[in-house]
Parts: C-alpha cells; sequence; structure tokens
C-alpha cells in the first residue's frame, strides 16, 4: 500500500544554487492531486556517503521515493550506483534502451560518446522507464532496508523529461498500487487581480472541510485554487464539478484558467475566437508582453507586432506621441501611454493595442512617480482605457507584473469585463 513518498533530489547544481529545484514543486503538486502524503524532500549533493544517508532516510520515511537527478552518462552521476550499493546487486544493461540512444543521437546526425552507455545500466530487478525524450531512461524497484520497503522510483533531472514519465508512467503506476479504491478528482483555478486573504475571504464557508480539501499558492504574479476531492469512482467527478462551480460562482471575474493554463494561453484563444488582432507598445517591461503572447503557438493569427520604444524620441517617431504630452506629464503618465496605444494600432491597423510605461527602477524615481509606477493603457474601435498603478518590488518583479496586468486587461477587454477595475495595486 502507497500511503506516503519522500522526493529526493540530487546534484550539486541545486545544493549549491546554480539550478533552483521546480522538479521537487512540480512532484509536490503532482503527489498531492493523487492524495499521496508528502512526508520529506531531500536535497543532497553528489557525493557517495551522503547520497547513501539520503537514500537510506528517504527509504525509512516513504512507502514510494520518487528522485530525480544523478543518471547522466557523467562520472559525478551517481544515483544508480547508490542503489544498486544499497540494495546488494549488480548492474545489468538493458540493449532495448541502448538501441534507443543510439537512436536519438542519429536523429541529430551525431554519434553516440561511449559514456551514454552508462545510462542504459540499471541495478539487478529494476523495471525500466522509458525516457521519450532523453537519453536517460528511469526505473522503478522495490528496495528493503531495516524491515522496511520502499518502492524507488529514479528518473531524470531535465524538467522536460522527467515530467511526461511522471505523468504517463510514474502516477498511473501509483495510483494502481494505493491499496484502496477511493480516488481524487482536482480542480485547480488560476485567478489573477485578488490577494490571496482576499481570496481566502471570498471562498471561506463555501465547502465544508468534509467536502473536498481547499488550497491556495501564491506562485507571483498568480494564485492558483485547488480543490481536491476524496470518494468513489463514478461520483468523486460530479462532486467535484459542484464544488467549482460554487468557488466559480464568487470569484469568476478573478480565474482566468482552469489547470495550469497561461494568462498568454487565455489571451490567445480568446483573440482567436473574438477575431480579434493585437499589437503591442513597450517602455518598462522592454518586449516581456510581446514575449509572452509569442511564446503561444499559433500567436501569428492575431498578434500583429510588438513596438518597443524605449527613449523619448522612439515614443514620439514611432509611436506619434507628442512633444507636448511628453515635456507636460514625461513618459511615464496616463497621458502618454494614451498615446502610444493609440499609435500601436495605428502603425499597425490592430483591431486592439495595449502599451506600458513605467519606473522598473532601483533607480529613476522622484517623489512624484516613485520606483514602480506604472501606467498602462488599452486602445480599441470603441474605447480607450488607462491607470496608473504603483508596484513594489525588484526591477524583473515590476516588468513581470506589469506583463501580467496588461494581458489581463486583454483577457477583460475580449470577454466584456470592466478593465482596470481591480484596487489591487492602484495608485
Amino acid at each position: 500500500m502507497i500511503q506516503k513518498a519522500v522526493v529526493l533530489s540530487t546534484g550539486d547544481e541545486i545544493t549549491t544554487g546554480k539550478v533552483v529545484d521546480t522538479n521537487a514543486n512540480y512532484l509536490s503538486d503532482k503527489l498531492a492531486e493523487i492524495g499521496i502524503d508528502l512526508v520529506a524532500v531531500i536535497t543532497v549533493g553528489d557525493v557517495p556517503d551522503r547520497l547513501e544517508w539520503a537514500w537510506r532516510t528517504a527509504i525509512g520515511l516513504g512507502d514510494v521515493v520518487i528522485s530525480t537527478g544523478g543518471i547522466g552518462p557523467t562520472a559525478d552521476d551517481l544515483t544508480t550506483e547508490t542503489v544498486a550499493r544499497l540494495a546488494g546487486v549488480k548492474l545489468w544493461r538493458d540493449e532495448a534502451s541502448v538501441e534507443q540512444m543510439k537512436r536519438l543521437f542519429a536523429s541529430f546526425s551525431r554519434p553516440m560518446p561511449e559514456n551514454n552507455l552508462k545510462q542504459a545500466m540499471f541495478p539487478e530487478g529494476a523495471e525500466v522507464i522509458v525516457n521519450p525524450l532523453g537519453t536517460a531512461p528511469g526505473f522503478r524497484m522495490p528496495l528493503t532496508l531495516d524491515g522496511h520497503t520502499s518502492n524507488l522510483i529514479v528518473m531524470p533531472g531535465v524538467p522536460r523529461e522527467m515530467k511526461p514519465m511522471m505523468e504517463n508512467s510514474v502516477i498511473p503506476w501509483i495510483n494502481a498500487n494505493r491499496g484502496t479504491d477511493k480516488v481524487y478528482a482536482v480542480r485547480t483555478f488560476q485567478t489573477f487581480g485578488m490577494s490571496e486573504s482576499a481570496l481566502d475571504e471570498a471562498v471561506i464557508g463555501l465547502i465544508k472541510p468534509e467536502e473536498a480539501k481547499v488550497s491556495f499558492r501564491a506562485s507571483f504574479p498568480q494564485i492558483s485554487i485547488r480543490i481536491r476531492v476524496e470518494g468513489q469512482p463514478g461520483e468523486v467527478e460530479r462532486r467535484a464539478d459542484e464544488l467549482a462551480k460554487r468557488v466559480l460562482g464568487k470569484i469568476s471575474e478573478f480565474v482566468y484558467a482552469e489547470g495550469e493554463t497561461t494568462m498568454e494561453d487565455v489571451v490567445g484563444e480568446l483573440f482567436v475566437e473574438k477575431n480579434l488582432t493585437l499589437a503591442v507598445a513597450e517602455s518598462c517591461t522592454g518586449g516581456l508582453i510581446g514575449h509572452r503572447i509569442t511564446n503561444v503557438p499559433g500567436c501569428s493569427r492575431y498578434f500583429l507586432g510588438d513596438l518597443v520604444t524605449y527613449s523619448n524620441d522612439a515614443k514620439g517617431g514611432v509611436l506619434g506621441v507628442s512633444a507636448k504630452t511628453l515635456e507636460t506629464h514625461g513618459a511615464v503618465s496616463e497621458e502618454c501611454v494614451a498615446e502610444m496605444a493609440a499609435g500601436a494600432r495605428k502603425r499597425t491597423g490592430a483591431s486592439v493595442a495595449v502599451a506600458t510605461s513605467g519606473i522598473a527602477g532601483p533607480d529613476g524615481g522622484t517623489p512624484d512617480k516613485p520606483v514602480g509606477t506604472v501606467c498602462i493603457a488599452l486602445s480599441s474601435n470603441d474605447q480607450s482605457v488607462t491607470r496608473r498603478y504603483q508596484f513594489r518590488g525588484t526591477r524583473d518583479w515590476v516588468k513581470l507584473i506589469t506583463s501580467q496586468v496588461a494581458l489581463d486587461w486583454l483577457r477583460r477587454y475580449a470577454i466584456g469585463l470592466p478593465i482596470g477595475d481591480s484596487a489591487l495595486f492602484r495608485r
């Protein structure tokens, strides 16, 4: 029966801070969704005795240990050897994995280095987990230490390889071996425009503790609400849908997506659906809004261009912002962004344009316009909206929150919600 889990992240790049361990965050979320109690997350460097300690500790705590990292081709990739040593078994070579590696290298028109064969070696008794996107297959095996048996699941540390393996192979296996007929249904909503405390206040009392577990996760710049329902097959999905409707009935204006969909994904879907075209004029965000929009496949169907006009001369020459506006109100003003947005529409022929100008910091602020002052405008055939905001945080945070607000304005415009009415961040 699998009830408790431990996540084990290995690699000197994590313990030295050179790489942020996003794998542990992802795995924690996935385990919570299927009702597995995460006992601990252990992070350890590529040192043999520390790795052995970490594995012994994890095995003693969990019914399943999910490890990421340490199965590459280099000398400091020690996970497989450590597991084999703890199990007291030899390594064996999986020829199917060797052939998969050769095909992968051939598709790149590159010879396969000899040391990659190390990645096809597994402890005796291990079952291979195929990695369709990389050269490091994972494996699964039971291991008993000090009378306690734990199921070990070893995967690569590269997120784009690990995540499909987790979702397609590991989660189904865990669900099949949980030892209970209860199942879980999860509804996750991405929100923007309300603080975490305000969201909690808005939904408190809507769902009783015995009906579901409700949790919040603030992941700048959005906050997610997750509803997890436990029950019998056939009823759990219906109950989850009913509870989700309760929550949406209270905060639907601030929910922009369900699941892991991004704000830019939503904007793209809406602009295609509404047959709208988009242009962006950016100053303080320096192209970030356009970058996020062009991360969405198929954005060429609605996105016409991004005019990054950082200097006053560029604002005037490219977008047609008047010298009088810049002299009287300054580049960071509602008057300036209104003309920037209108100029972007005129230049590109877009039906909608959004513009940003601000002081991202850490320098450049004044008593009247401190660091974090940002002005945003939206221009369309039927309206022109401007707002001034006061953001706080580092330069990259100010740029990111500005891009999120601008994208939210586009979302709101496309579905007919009031633009910029949220009191959050308003000066």
